[in-house]
C-alpha cells in the first residue's frame, strides 16, 4: 500500500472507523510484526504515544493507537476526490447545492475539513470556503459560458473544489495548487502559485478576467453608474465613529465619497477600513447581520427618519448630527424637513430634493406599505499576521457560526503538509447579543474561543441577498 510516516490512513475500531496519521513505524515485540503508532484525529485511542511506559512518539493523551500496519487503509476521504477526479468531463456541468444548517455538523466539522493549505493559499483557500461552502449566491459563475481557453479553469473550480466541499466537506490542497497553476499559466501574475495574494486579488481575477461575470455592484455618483465587483470603505476622516458596526462605516463611506447604490446587488463584498495589513483604523468592528440598503439606493421610495411617512428631501448636513440615530441617512418628508431645519442650528443647510417614483407621491405611502431592502451576512474573511481565515454564518439561530483555517496544524519537518479546521464557534453569537457598551469593554485577548478574531481582525464582509441565490 505503500503507507510511510505521515501517510494519512483509517483504521476500523469497534465503534466504526477512525482517521489518523502516522507517526511511528516498527516493532514492539519479539514477534517482528511491523505496527504502527497513529495520531487519531478524535480522542478515541489508549494512550500520549507511549507503549507499556515507553515512549514511542507524542501526541495528546487519548490519541495514540499502535494497530498493524497490514490493518490499516489509505485514508479514503482523499481515495474518493481521486476517483471524481478521473471522472471528470468537459461536457454536461452538474454541481451539489452547498451544505444545509442542518448538514453542516455532519460534514463540515472537524480537523482535516474545508480546504486544505498549501504554500501561501490561505487567501484563496479562505476566500472560496465563504463563498461556496453554505452560499450559492455566486453559483452562476459555475455554470456561465466561457471561452475554451477558460474552461479548464471553471471546471476546476466546480468539480476539485465547490462539489468536493459541498459533499464530503474537504478538498486537498493539490487542487487549490492545480488552479493556482491554471490563473499563473493564463499570465495574471507570476507568483500566483508561491506568494501570498489579497482576496481581493484573486476574487477580481477569477470573477472579471476569467470568468466575465457581471460586475457584482453598480455604484451611482453624479448621474453616472460605475461597476465594481469589491468595495473598499473609506469613512470620513473627520468621523467620530468608536465601536462602529458595518451598517455605519458603509453608510459613512458613502456619505463622504458621494455614492448611492444603482440597485440592490446580489452579492455585497465589503473590504473593510485599513491602512495595509497590519494597521487597523479600529480596535474593533461590530458585524451587520442585516444590512439595510434601501437608504442607500439612488431611486425609490424612502422613509421619513422621523414620522415614517415617505420622505422627499435628503438632507447630508443633518448626516452626523448627534440629534439623529446612529444610522441611516437623514430623509425627511417635507413637513419633518421644515421642522428641523427651523432650527438655528441648522439653517443654513441645504436639503436636496429626492427623486420619488410618481406612483407613491399621487397615494402617498405609508411606512407600513413600504418594504426595506435587506441583505444578510453570510461570511467575514479576517486576517491575523498576513494569515487568513474565515468565519461562516451558517444558520438563522445566534449561535449558528462556525469557524475555517485551512492551516490550523502542521505535520512533517522536511515535506510539510497542513491540516485545515472547522470549528463550531457558538461565543460569537453571545457576543453579539452584548450591548455595543458591554463590546466596547471585552479586551480583545480575554474574549472566548476565537471571536476576539472576528471582531477584531475582520478584512472583508460578505453579504448576499437571499432573493437572489440560485438554491433556496
Amino acid at each position: 500500500m505503500g503507507l510511510t510516516v505521515n501517510s494519512l490512513v483509517e483504521v476500523t475500531l469497534g465503534a466504526g472507523n477512525s482517521y489518523g496519521i502516522i507517526r511511528w513505524i516498527g516493532t514492539l515485540t519479539d514477534s517482528g510484526i511491523i505496527m504502527a503508532g497513529l495520531e487519531l484525529e478524535e480522542e478515541r485511542g489508549v494512550s500520549d504515544g507511549t507503549f507499556k511506559d515507553k515512549r514511542i512518539f507524542t501526541c495528546p493523551y487519548k490519541r495514540a493507537l499502535f494497530a498493524k500496519l497490514s490493518s490499516l487503509l489509505p485514508d479514503s476521504r482523499f481515495q474518493a476526490s481521486h476517483k471524481r477526479e478521473a471522472e471528470h468531463s468537459t461536457g454536461k456541468l452538474e454541481t451539489v447545492p452547498p451544505i444545509t444548517t442542518e448538514q453542516v455538523n455532519q460534514i463540515l466539522i472537524g480537523r482535516m475539513k474545508g480546504i486544505q493549505g498549501h504554500c501561501n493559499s490561505c487567501y484563496m483557500d479562505a476566500a472560496l470556503f465563504s463563498l461556496f461552502s453554505c452560499s450559492s449566491v455566486l453559483d452562476s459563475m459555475l455554470f456561465k459560458s466561457t471561452a475554451p481557453r477558460d474552461t479548464p479553469i471553471q471546471n476546476t473550480l466546480l468539480h476539485d473544489i465547490v462539489n468536493p466541499l459541498r459533499s464530503k466537506g474537504f478538498v486537498e490542497g493539490r487542487h487549490i495548487m492545480k488552479l493556482r497553476q491554471q490563473l499563473q499559466k493564463h499570465g495574471y501574475s507570476h507568483s500566483f502559485t508561491t506568494d501570498e495574494k489579497d482576496p481581493e486579488e484573486f476574487l477580481i481575477v477569477i470573477m472579471h478576467h476569467i470568468l466575465a461575470l457581471d460586475p457584482l455592484l453598480k455604484l451611482s455618483a453624479h448621474g453616472k453608474v460605475q461597476d465594481s465587483y469589491c468595495y473598499q470603505i473609506f469613512p470620513d476622516q473627520n468621523h467620530s465613529l468608536v465601536l462602529p458596526t458595518v451598517q455605519q462605516l458603509l453608510e459613512h463611506s458613502f456619505h463622504s465619497s458621494g455614492l448611492k447604490l444603482a440597485e440592490v446587488p446580489s452579492c455585497l463584498i465589503l473590504q473593510m477600513p485599513r491602512f495595509g495589513k497590519k494597521f487597523k483604523m479600529f480596535e474593533k468592528i461590530v458585524p451587520s447581520l442585516e444590512l439595510d440598503v434601501t437608504d442607500l439606493l439612488s431611486e425609490g421610495p424612502q422613509q421619513c427618519v422621523l414620522c415614517g411617512h415617505l420622505a422627499e428631501e435628503e438632507c447630508t448636513n443633518c448626516f452626523k448630527d448627534p440629534l439623529f440615530s446612529q444610522t441611516g441617512f437623514k430623509v425627511f418628508c417635507k413637513m419633518c424637513s421644515s421642522q428641523v431645519h427651523s432650527h438655528s442650528q441648522r439653517r443654513s443647510h441645504q436639503p436636496a430634493a429626492l427623486d420619488v417614483p410618481k406612483g407613491y407621491l399621487d397615494h402617498g405611502k405609508s411606512h407600513t406599505q413600504m418594504t426595506r431592502d435587506k441583505l444578510v451576512l453570510f461570511a467575514v474573511l479576517c486576517i491575523e499576521t498576513s494569515h487568513y481565515a474565515s468565519f461562516i454564518k451558517y444558520g438563522p439561530n445566534s449561535e449558528d457560526w462556525i469557524f475555517f483555517d485551512s492551516m490550523a496544524d502542521r505535520q512533517g519537518e522536511r515535506e510539510v503538509f497542513y491540516i485545515p479546521k472547522v470549528q463550531n464557534c457558538p461565543e460569537v453569537g453571545t457576543y453579539l447579543e452584548m450591548s455595543l457598551d458591554e463590546l466596547a469593554n471585552q479586551v480583545p485577548r480575554d474574549m472566548k474561543g476565537v471571536a476576539k478574531r472576528l471582531f477584531c481582525d475582520a478584512y472583508m464582509y460578505l453579504y448576499q441577498s437571499t432573493s437572489m441565490c440560485l438554491y433556496q
